[in-house]
């Protein structure tokens, strides 16, 4: 089994939710002990929308992962693990919640 070193979960969000993404992450930050990336207003890596990105240590999968469904409000929320294989974390081990979007994976 690989190792997972952490977890990236991509907020993705549009210019009609940039606040409701914002304060998500933002309360997410707070909440627990993770780092809140930039929020991006345009396509970053091989993400299709705007973004922000909560990265978090693997102990905190249990709780961060049920907070955001419960609290994502309808934003599209992927959340992958970071095992040192970049395609196949954004491919074969993602967890989508809403609807899937087509990922840029040309870089990988």
């Amino acid at each position: 089994m690989q190792r997972i070193k952490g977890y990236h979960a991509h907020i993705y969000f549009d210019a009609s939710t940039l606040e409701q993404a914002r304060t998500l992450c933002e309360d997410a930050a707070k909440l627990f002990p993770l780092r809140m990336g930039r929020v991006h207003q345009r396509p970053v890596g091989p993400h299709p929308d705007w973004s922000c990105q909560l990265a978090f240590e693997p102990e905190y999968i249990g709780v961060v992962l049920p907070w955001l469904a419960l609290h994502r409000n309808g934003l599209v929320v992927f959340l992958h693990p970071d095992t040192g294989d970049d395609l196949k974390d954004h491919t074969d081990y993602a967890i989508w919640m809403g609807a899937m979007r087509e990922l840029d994976l040309s870089n990988f």
